[in-house]
């Protein structure tokens, strides 16, 4: 018999959110970066600029090495599934077994495929179908992540399901996939991955501008991302807003969490509407031992009302109510990050209006070139930020309301457990140092050794007896061998 509150349940909890934390650092700059690809290519085809051609093969390779690294450490957490969390996996098999199906076919053969066009065809498929290929590892790398937030967001809020003989059978596939949680948390992942991977390819721009490589280069790509970056992130700001009402209506332990909200009312009997900045919570006394607040911000935050109720902790009974240190933090740094991405975004647009945006005037301005290169790990922390209040939050349930965490877990002992956190430990470290190894030598070299377009998508002159194949003819690979005689 498992009990709640052992050892072994808080081990499996925090082995898997090691392995989701150590995922979750690859697979959106995948998605964001497929997308910024695709319109460099396009860019490129279209003003036939070299320049927009150089860039895209430069970041190609900061995504590929970046997809190794989500493949590697996505096999990992699916053998914790059954591993870790057994029961669980069993009883939530005639859901997740076909979603996870539905992202094998949509997403993972899909871009299967259209990866290998992306990286190996430069050359050997005609241009028009080079960016196809790239389009479409866009569109199967969306998918995924569209099916891995079905899966995850139905666990927040379940429906079209009933839990009968220990299995989760689907009454309503529509409701079970369009669940109330998918609406809004599909699109914050979403635009979470784009302005992620705008800030990724602004920091390098700004790295080499700072460093005064090829910046005239890398200038030509920072001053779109900054633009794009003044729309995309009080985009994401007001989609995690709406997502944050959502929370309040269908999870609202997890919002109280958040926001370390533990009385509904005033010992007056008026509404507690105040906005906690920062407290020190305590969830056996069930209240804050201190706390800065801001009164009716929270109502408005979340009703929209000056006077609005928001149910507090004290709505609830004790073994419903989650962990608030970890959620109360991880989102004000979600939200204050989100905040300073925008303000650099302000800035450098405020600085192009001026007619600073060029290599010789953005030098005169270091600590904006400064800003925008750790800008590029600031959107990182928010998505862990954000993951970690969507996971905890909804403790201690694995499933919200339906199945709690200890009844998922495998039944293992301590030791082990401990022998397969730190398996996992040691192998996401290796992943992450190799693939931080490998992308300080690619931005190290820079665009040197990068060839010229011509020298990819030109034509043979006619005596090779070359098959025309794409942007250029290419020579069969036995045409200069000797032929096999039958005298022999």
């Amino acid at each position: 018999m498992i009990i709640e509150n052992s050892l072994p349940v808080l081990l499996s909890r925090l082995d898997f959110a090691w392995i989701t934390s150590m995922h979750i650092l690859w697979t959106p700059m995948t998605i964001g970066m497929s997308w910024l690809l695709f319109f460099m290519e396009l860019a490129w085809l279209k003003s036939g600029d070299e320049r927009w051609y150089k860039l895209n093969r430069f970041f190609e390779k900061i995504f590929i090495i970046n997809f190794g690294a989500g493949v590697a450490t996505g096999v990992t957490m699916e053998m914790a599934f059954g591993i870790l969390y057994g029961p669980f996996s069993q009883a939530v098999g005639p859901f997740f077994g076909n979603i996870l199906g539905f992202e094998t076919i949509t997403a993972f053969m899909y871009e299967a495929g259209f990866i290998g066009l992306m990286v190996f065809g430069w050359g050997k498929i005609s241009k028009g179908m080079h960016l196809f290929a790239t389009f479409n590892v866009g569109i199967s790398s969306s998918l995924s992540a569209m099916w891995i937030l079905v899966a995850n967001s139905w666990m927040q809020t379940p429906d079209g399901v009933v839990l009968k003989d220990g299995l989760f059978q689907v009454t309503n596939w529509w409701h079970a996939i369009i669940n109330d949680n998918f609406v809004w948390g599909f699109p914050h992942m979403w635009v979470a991955t784009v302005e992620l991977a705008l800030f990724v390819f602004a920091s390098v721009s700004a790295w080499f501008v700072l460093k005064n490589r090829n910046a005239d280069l890398f200038i030509k790509l920072l001053k779109p991302t900054l633009l794009a970056l003044l729309i995309v992130a009080p985009l994401q700001i007001y989609i995690g807003d709406s997502a944050g009402k959502d929370v309040a209506d269908t999870q609202p332990t997890s919002l109280a969490a958040m926001e370390g909200h533990f009385h509904t009312y005033l010992p007056d009997g008026k509404p507690n509407t105040s906005w906690n900045l920062i407290a020190i919570p305590d969830v056996e006394a069930g209240k804050n031992l201190f706390s800065i607040q801001i009164p009716h911000v929270l109502s408005l935050l979340e009703t929209h009302t000056w006077n609005g109720v928001v149910k507090g902790m004290d709505q609830y009974p004790v073994n419903e109510r989650p962990d608030v240190w970890v959620p109360f933090y991880a989102f004000r740094v979600m939200v204050a990050i989100g905040f300073a991405l925008f303000f650099v975004a302000i800035w450098g647009n405020w600085l192009r209006m001026r007619g600073k945006m060029n290599a010789s005037e953005l030098r005169k301005h270091p600590w904006f070139l400064r800003a925008v290169v750790f800008s590029g790990f600031l959107p990182f922390l928010a998505i862990w930020g954000g993951w970690w209040v969507r996971e905890i939050g909804r403790q201690p349930w694995v499933v919200f309301g339906m199945m709690r965490t200890y009844e998922g877990v495998s039944n293992m002992g301590v030791t082990q457990e401990i022998v397969w956190f730190v398996g996992y430990i040691i192998f996401e470290l290796v992943v992450w140092s190799g693939a931080w190894y490998f992308f300080t030598r690619v931005i190290q070299k820079g665009v040197n050794g990068i060839p010229h377009s011509d020298t990819l998508f030109q034509h043979h002159s006619e005596d090779h007896d070359a098959a025309q194949a794409g942007g250029g003819h290419v020579a069969p690979t036995f045409a200069h061998k000797p032929m096999m005689h039958s005298d022999r």
